[in-house]
């Protein structure tokens, strides 16, 4: 009887639990996110190889291009060969794609058969080579519609028409406007507000000309949902815990409470009483403790951090470094024990024999439904909440918001490699606000534990991350061989470094820093922290640092496209665009020769671009191979404005940083 009894909770609690699964699954099954106008395909063909005579480049997009949008076609010297651009004829897409509308509160999808062609005029091809075309359109729902294509030229070189100039316009100021006010593109790398265009069945109808407005940015149902999320999150954590701590300590109560037999003799509170009985060991036992965390929430074990989806710790010792950084004492902090914790209370408030297992049950059940009816409720209100607010035309959109778990507010400051279409090429990131500006986001803190150094002295430069629960986060993802970069940038954007700090067990980073003279520094912190939901957060955290005496600011160099770093010259070619992606190519010669490039941080270069005035930071990622021998990032210039430019090179196991100034004012 005993065990029939201990056995129907368990059961009841499986039930239940399997009805909270399938709740779950359904309502995690959330309809894809909206497109509009996007690019459905063109000629040539993204990656295609075209060895005959080009003049033109057709970009078909499902709706018409807005009447001042900007293309731009790049060739492989970094300058531009376009020669403006026109509506054409619509035709027949090779394969229809599918986008989604919201319509009464739900995604229902539309396919469309027909493209609209954007046709850019290619003025000559001056050799063979890469040519990328990159793009910059409003949707007919207002979303920003940008990204970038590329196609090889095998062919012979072409002249250029008589009197001709490589333009040099930069998108439409309004365009601009409308697409920062919008947030991130469909075609964005980071938190997207579109879907790229589906494949789909060739039965559907030929699409309009305009496509019905979309559910808004991030695709999302609205931020409702996402409060009605967060509550649900609250009410599992909450039921958790009271699962755990209440009633199967309770149970054990009762159960010990439950008076004996008469031929035991023994008295019926005997073994309910004191510690040392198996009650009290439940109570007060090592069991009860948090596992992993002691009373100031530091882990006893340094965690592990993650590169790629695997597992890799990260040790409080340094790395060999490259030539460029010779100081190599870090201070490390030993790290503190967990303080030990008592176990949860004992459920002193069952007292009725035989009563525990039935309020276990009932317990377990307003649980299960409470969570069941918690999840409806959110998901119902994230449904109003998309349907709720209309345009002045009364087509449904959702508010404008971030995708969850991702830094929207803070934004990436990473402009990452290519992918591997039309929609997720290289760069397609969209032009936000640069990163680095704020000692805070996404929830974390940069906690400096200096904020001044004497001039050419060298010091131990600490700091830690601070998370959302006030304790050091421990966790990170390693990037480009590291957990974490600091990159140094005088308030003049002179006295560049790169350095690569070490992290204690106790989450306290250090590194050696010399500052050879006096004024303000920004010290960027960028690295990408692994949440307690075991997502990856990418951010770049910025904070002032000052080396005291007499300042004397340089003046920032006029723009060149040459570069000397060290015994090498290297050249800068791309025309940078501000809101729209463009490649940038680097390549480095000496005495005139090519020179072979060694990977430095698992990569050919790197670029840091930092805007003049705030100090906004870009960690632009270059391709993984060479292009043409060249290094090649894909660059967004997020503002008008001046910029300096730090390229990262290695050869012969020594770094060198090649600098430039970029004006887009």
């Amino acid at each position: 009887m005993r065990r029939l009894r201990s056995a129907v909770p368990r059961a009841v609690a499986g039930l239940l639990a399997l009805v909270l699964a399938a709740a779950v699954g359904v309502l995690m099954s959330a309809p894809p996110a909206a497109a509009h106008g996007t690019l459905a395909m063109s000629t040539p063909a993204e990656g295609a190889t075209v060895d005959g005579p080009l003049t033109e480049v057709r970009l078909y997009f499902t709706e018409k291009v807005a009447p001042n949008a900007y293309f731009a076609i790049t060739g492989p010297g970094g300058g531009r060969v376009d020669n403006g651009w026109s509506q054409g004829e619509p035709r027949p897409l090779d394969k229809p794609v599918r986008e989604y509308f919201l319509v009464d509160g739900t995604f229902e999808p539309r396919e469309y058969t027909t493209g609209f062609p954007a046709v850019v005029v290619i003025a000559h091809l001056p050799a063979p080579g890469r040519y990328s075309v990159s793009y910059l359109s409003m949707a007919s729902d207002g979303d920003p519609v940008r990204g970038t294509l590329t196609f090889r030229y095998t062919g012979r070189a072409t002249a250029a028409p008589h009197g001709w100039q490589p333009p040099t316009n930069q998108p439409d100021p309004t365009l601009l406007a409308a697409a920062e006010g919008h947030g991130t593109s469909g075609h964005d790398s980071g938190g997207s507000s579109t879907a790229p265009a589906a494949p789909a069945a060739p039965t559907a109808a030929a699409a309009p000309d305009a496509a019905a407005p979309d559910p808004g940015d991030e695709g999302g149902a609205g931020w409702l949902m996402w409060v009605g999320w967060v509550t649900v999150t609250a009410v599992v954590v909450a039921g958790l815990l009271l699962w755990r701590r209440r009633p199967a300590s309770a149970g054990r109560t009762a159960n010990r409470a439950r008076p004996a037999r008469p031929s035991s003799g023994r008295a019926a509170g005997s073994r309910s009483g004191g510690g040392s009985g198996a009650a009290g060991r439940a109570g007060g036992g090592r069991k009860g403790a948090p596992s992993g965390s002691g009373g100031k929430g530091r882990p006893a074990v340094v965690p592990a951090a993650r590169s790629g989806g695997t597992t890799v710790t990260t040790a409080a010792v340094p790395s060999a470094a490259p030539a460029r950084v010779s100081a190599r004492g870090v201070a490390t902090a030993d790290p503190e024990p967990a303080d030990a914790t008592g176990g949860p209370p004992t459920g002193a408030d069952d007292h009725s024999p035989g009563g525990a297992t039935r309020l276990t049950n009932t317990r377990i059940a307003l649980l299960v439904g409470g969570l069941v009816v918690a999840l409806l409720a959110g998901f119902g209100l994230g449904r109003l909440g998309a349907a709720g607010t209309t345009t002045a035309a009364g087509a449904p959109t959702a508010p404008a918001g971030g995708a969850p778990g991702q830094a929207v507010s803070a934004g990436d400051g990473h402009q990452h490699a290519p992918g591997t279409g039309a929609h997720t090429h290289p760069g397609d990131a969209a032009a936000g606000p640069a990163t680095g500006t704020a000692v805070s986001a996404g929830g974390y803190t940069l906690q400096p534990l200096e904020r001044t150094q004497p001039a050419g002295a060298t010091v131990d430069y600490r700091f830690r991350v601070i998370g959302a629960d006030r304790q050091p986060a421990t966790r990170f993802a390693v990037v480009h061989d590291k957990p974490l970069h600091l990159v140094v940038v005088g308030r003049d954007l002179g006295g560049y470094q790169h350095l690569h700090p070490t992290m204690a067990a106790d989450g306290t980073w250090s590194v050696p820093l010399t500052l050879a003279r006096p004024g303000g520094y920004r010290i960027y912190a960028d690295f990408s922290v692994t949440t307690a939901e075991g997502t990856q957060l990418p951010l770049v955290l910025g904070v002032d640092h000052v080396v005291p005496g007499a300042h004397t600011p340089t003046v920032l160099p006029p723009p060149q496209p040459q570069a000397t770093a060290g015994p090498f010259t290297v050249s800068m070619e791309g025309t940078p665009t501000v809101g729209v992606t463009t490649p940038m190519v680097f390549r480095v010669a000496r005495s005139g020769a090519p020179v072979s490039l060694q990977r430095y941080l698992g990569a050919y270069g790197h670029l840091v671009v930092v805007r003049e005035g705030d100090l906004g930071y870009v960690h632009v990622h270059p391709e993984a191979e060479l292009v043409d021998g060249a290094v090649t990032f894909w660059l967004t210039a997020p503002s008008p404005g001046r910029y300096r430019a730090f390229f990262d090179f290695q050869v012969d196991g020594t770094v060198y940083t090649a600098e430039y100034t970029i004006n887009l004012a």
